[in-house]
């Protein structure tokens, strides 16, 4: 297991090539299998969960084929399976968004429920009740959801939930729909540019959707797909989590490789904050010159401001003179990352779905560790700016969703470094686990 030290008080400048969309990769690999011939994948980020996915894929018979560093060969001519198991769906909650596309393309599937979450409860109701409405029989049995779809058909389906639409569960039921006969119709969709970007790959295999983008996709159901070549947009919360790091170092730091639409929310409370941001073509600017200003924060589902962008508007506050709000509407529990920054010095309290910072003048270095992947990069984002060293913990969550983000910082002059932990404190980690 390693672990990443940084030291902190080095202002960064520089550029930065932003790494395909984990979150649009995901269900991208997991659509090709619905096709009748390989599709070529570019943009593909080398991360843990995408090797997850791979490995899923080829349990099943899918031929999943690196062609070099970020394009992959799917080849679904050898899918034979429509069980995922346990032991490969626990390491990833994303897996998932298997059932959608073996429910299309044999009219089964079983699917292992995922595990729980540290950021809070993430049900799959919504997956259930959106395939159920194309007419699946659905049951939960030994902890898989098994999933017959002989009888599916086309349906009006609402994927309105407690906390808004789900994205998983709109892809899930999407690419289910594509090989189910008839019209779907998804009311309270997500808008997500993930969703957007799944569609875009989709209608390249020849499926027929209209809507992507808003809260209502018509899709029209076809006999077949066939593989097509697609190249997966960048990643907003990695593009977003630098021009951060950018700001809480009072540097200079150009994002490359980026839809700045994507951003905008994050844009405006970065400009709101400060921040003296231009785009051009692919490429977002960041300029912190002047004192950092407060602002607060509500999550929400896009274009709203992310909550994977949440702990990492934390560590901006935490720094910023004055006292700040984050509310958190999308996972009300996603708040552990609060005690390892009050760790390194943050005074951070917790009402409710509320976090409220009282802003400091400096943190002070110290060990923490991360629950989760976003809280990881809030750490390495708070242990920039602090006072002497800083040593970050189960970093094996960040090789989930950051590509080399150790090497990315340091090019923008961060002293950085990943390095393997001592037994010592292995031994210590595990029993904090």
């Amino acid at each position: 297991m390693d672990k990443i030290v940084i030291r902190g008080g080095q202002k960064l400048s520089g550029s930065v090539r932003i790494s395909g969309a984990k979150n649009s990769a995901l269900p991208i690999l997991a659509a090709a299998m619905m096709a009748d011939s390989p599709s070529i994948l570019h943009n593909v980020p080398a991360l843990k969960d995408i090797q997850t996915m791979m490995e899923v894929l080829g349990f099943l018979g899918v031929q999943c084929e690196k062609m070099e560093p970020n394009s992959v060969r799917v080849d679904p001519n050898g899918l034979h399976q429509f069980k995922a198991p346990y032991n490969l769906v626990r390491r990833m909650r994303a897996s998932v968004s298997l059932l959608g596309p073996l429910l299309g393309k044999f009219k089964r599937a079983v699917v292992s429920m995922p595990g729980g979450c540290v950021i809070g409860p993430r049900p799959i109701d919504l997956h259930i009740k959106g395939l159920s409405a194309l007419n699946a029989k659905i049951q939960v049995e030994h902890g898989y959801v098994v999933a017959d779809g002989t009888s599916m058909r086309g349906s009006d389906v609402f994927l309105g939930g407690r906390f808004g639409s789900s994205v998983l569960a709109t892809a899930n039921v999407m690419m289910a729909a594509c090989l189910t006969p008839g019209v779907t119709t998804l009311e309270s969709a997500a808008c997500e540019p993930e969703i957007v970007d799944l569609a875009q790959f989709l209608k390249k295999m020849g499926a027929q959707i209209e809507g992507e983008g808003t809260h209502v996709i018509r899709i029209e159901g076809q006999t077949s797909l066939k593989g097509a070549e697609h190249t997966v947009i960048p990643d907003r919360i990695e593009a977003g989590t630098y021009l951060i790091a950018g700001a809480m170092t009072g540097g200079r730091v150009e994002i490359q490789n980026v839809h700045y639409r994507h951003l905008f929310a994050v844009i405006d409370k970065l400009r709101e904050a400060g921040a003296y941001i231009e785009s051009r073509q692919d490429t977002i600017t960041l300029r912190q010159e002047d004192p950092l200003k407060v602002v607060d924060v509500i999550t929400l589902p896009y274009p709203g401001f992310p909550t994977d962008m949440q702990a990492q508007m934390m560590a901006l506050m935490s720094i910023t003179d004055g006292i700040s709000v984050i509310t958190e509407k999308i996972y009300p529990e996603r708040f552990m990352h609060i005690s390892e920054l009050n760790r390194l010095g943050a005074k951070i309290s917790l009402e409710g779905s509320s976090a409220v910072i009282v802003g400091r003048k400096k943190l002070s270095g110290a060990q923490v560790m991360a629950s989760d992947l976003r809280a990881s990069a809030a750490l390495i984002l708070a242990g920039l700016v602090a006072e002497g060293e800083t040593q970050v913990h189960r970093v094996y969550h960040l090789d989930r969703g950051y590509e080399r983000i150790e090497e990315k910082l340091r090019k923008l002059g961060a002293d950085i470094e990943r390095v393997p932990e001592t037994q010592e404190e292995k031994v210590t980690v595990g029993e904090e686990l």
